[in-house]
């Protein structure tokens, strides 16, 4: 993710991170359509075709995932305004520290934001 992120740099990257369980097994790059430094909209084709790929592995969707290139690792208006499953984890990478990504876990509802510990293996 963190590549990912620094690749797509100074545009937001995003993508699925699919596994069982709360375990990881595999990140999926999605292409992020609005080409913004600010916003993501995931491509839908890609989002499909990962999804199926995700469910010929026996795989779920573990949590989504973007980047914050100029900004800290928190949930801006517009990452909860387009949150489509309040239980889904939303990972944001922030490249604002560029020697020291920050990643954080969450879960976002309409009323409250829920940070969620996560543990790199």
């Amino acid at each position: 993710m963190i590549n990912h992120a620094r690749r797509d740099d100074p545009i937001e990257c995003c993508g699925i991170l699919g596994g069982k369980g709360e375990t990881v097994q595999k990140s999926f790059e999605i292409n992020n359509v609005e080409s913004s430094p600010v916003q993501f909209l995931m491509d839908p084709q890609e989002q499909l075709n990962t999804l199926e790929v995700m469910e010929n592995s026996s795989m779920e969707m573990v949590a989504i995932y973007h980047s914050h290139p100029r900004t800290i690792p928190f949930p801006s208006e517009t990452d909860v305004e387009k949150t489509f499953d309040p239980e889904m984890r939303s990972i944001i990478i922030s490249l604002k520290e560029k020697e020291g990504p920050v990643v954080r876990a969450f879960r976002i509802g309409r009323e409250a934001i829920y940070l969620e510990e996560i543990e790199i293996i």
